[in-house]
């Protein structure tokens, strides 16, 4: 049996690097120091591309059911309290129906502690072993692989029995005692173990602050107050997904489940606050029964790792980058580096790339990370001092117009991607466009490794693909345009569907083995 490779972390991004891994054929183990999944709502907006994501691993669908009781609180409100609020318009450069001609998925609203349990069935399902209350003490790189040193509450040492003997070995047979300590062996580690990750600590990877310089210093403190509140009298007719009040102290409302579970949020905390007044007073409505369940004190923070990744070790989601929710691009941005990571290890596992592909996550998303960061930070702070970074206003543009410029990928010369709208049109280190095929999308012809996407008249690509092994598919007559190419031009894209390499016409095979060969590290 192949060595898996094993996950710290059962959140949102530990359980998606599992689901994507599997996808590729990739065995995997995940760790969680907790009893369970998130108990807190944390994350609540998904956008579309994270579910592009996840449909391509099959579990769109799976997510879209249980967004269902939030899926008429779309909208945004302001006022003095919830009672009195009015709907806000949308930007007024955004069309929302330009969504429908860049992506075949739309973005979901489902709070994490809801999400969490859904990945976690798809998991189970593929036989992908989970152990809760299991705490990583230690990790080595030694033998080709890596061992690390776990600590496994005895309630849920099955998961000594669902690995095999090559993987686990148990250094204590203390059944009377509160722990067994196991030694667990994998071809690669992924540290989704969070913002205190342990696994960043143990190798020492420094974790800089990265916000953008502010003409005046942002907030120090924020709260998050989770609550329960039967509403439904209030936002029937004006449901949101948020609402900014004024009343008794600025915040802002957010749906969990659209009726009975709420989060209010605030930068300006009481000194002494009674919360449930508190509460009762931002909702507008005297009298009404307010239960809170939690109170979270948290600062803001815009953290990136100097380093993603470390030999076999490889840091994801917020153990790699810390943001403001402010954009609700933390888990988004975490989820994308799961669809980046697995491929990558699967081919080089399958020996088809290099191993320095891998260095090309880190390439790749310490950039794509720090980018989300630092917008994250200028929608939630004063405006950056002049000369400073800006503000990328179009939120298409936010969420899928990130462009790689290094790692995997192969520059053509097309120019940047622009910021002012979202523009996919194939550069190489864009997400590749999307045409709508009959039931599915162009999306869906990427992977599982590098596929070519030629014109109806791109013979020479075709015959070149054939002679090198490359899967070829065939998307629809509108192909060329969209991609920017000529009939007898092709994109080659990765399975996260990234455009690899682009010729706008036609070429020799030489060159298109050369760019196979060096995007996968072939050399």
């Amino acid at each position: 049996m192949p060595q898996p490779v094993l996950i710290v972390g059962a959140g949102l991004v530990g359980l998606s690097t599992a689901l994507a891994l599997h996808h590729h054929g990739v065995p995997a183990v995940v760790i969680d120091k907790h009893a369970s999944t998130s108990t807190q709502p944390k994350a609540r907006r998904f956008n579309f591309r994270t579910m592009e994501i996840l449909r391509s691993i099959g579990i769109a669908d799976a997510v879209y059911a249980a967004a269902e009781g939030l899926a008429a609180h779309q909208a945004m409100r302001a006022g003095r309290t919830l009672a009195d609020s009015a709907a806000l318009p949308p930007p007024p450069y955004v069309d929302y129906s330009e969504l429908l001609a860049v992506s075949p998925e739309s973005s979901c609203l489902v709070a994490q502690d809801v999400l969490e349990p859904v990945l976690l069935r798809a998991v189970r399902e593929r036989g992908i072993p989970v152990g809760f209350g299991t705490t990583l003490t230690g990790v080595v790189e030694e033998g080709g692989g890596v061992t690390a040193e776990v600590t496994n509450r005895l309630f849920n040492c099955a998961l000594v029995q669902q690995l095999d003997k090559c993987t686990v070995e148990q250094l204590n047979n203390d059944t009377d005692g509160q722990f067994a300590r196991l030694r667990i062996h994998a071809s690669h580690l992924i540290a989704a173990d969070g913002a205190h990750s342990t696994i960043r600590d143990l190798l020492r990877i420094p974790f800089p602050d990265r916000s953008p310089s502010p003409t005046t210093p942002p907030p120090t403190t924020a709260v998050t107050v989770y609550f329960r509140a039967d509403l439904g009298a209030v936002t029937a007719g004006r449901e949101f997904n948020l609402c900014q009040v004024t009343e008794p102290i600025p915040a802002a409302l957010a749906s969990v489940d659209g009726r009975y579970r709420w989060i209010l949020l605030t930068t300006e905390p009481p000194a002494d606050p009674d919360w449930p007044a508190v509460v009762r007073g931002a909702i507008g409505v005297p009298g009404v029964d307010v239960e809170v369940s939690s109170v979270l004190r948290w600062r803001p923070a815009t953290r990136v790792a100097e380093r993603f990744r470390v030999g076999r070790v490889f840091l994801a989601g917020d153990a790699a980058h810390v943001m403001t929710p402010y954009a609700a691009m933390g888990a988004n941005t975490g989820i994308q580096d799961a669809a980046n990571l697995a491929w990558k290890i699967a081919a080089v596992r399958a020996g088809t790339a290099g191993s320095g592909l891998l260095e090309t996550y880190h390439v790749e998303r310490h950039a794509a990370g720090t980018h989300a960061a630092v917008q994250s930070a200028l929608r939630s702070g004063p405006p950056p001092a002049a000369g400073g970074d800006t503000v990328l206003d179009h939120p298409f543009a936010l969420v899928a117009g990130f462009q790689y410029t290094g790692g995997a990928v192969v520059d053509d010369g097309a120019g940047a991607q622009p910021r002012d709208r979202l523009e996919l049109s194939g550069r190489p280190g864009t997400r590749m466009p999307h045409v709508p095929l009959d039931g599915g999308s162009t999306l869906d012809l990427a992977g599982p490794g590098l596929t070519l996407l030629p014109g109806p008249a791109a013979y020479g690509w075709r015959r070149a693909a054939a002679e090198y092994g490359i899967a070829v598919a065939d998307p629809r007559p509108e192909w060329p345009a969209a991609a920017r190419i000529a009939p007898d031009g092709a994109l080659l894209v990765r399975p996260d569907h990234v455009v690899a390499w682009r010729s706008v016409g036609a070429g020799d095979a030489g060159t298109l083995a050369g760019a196979y060969d060096m995007l996968l590290s072939r050399h």
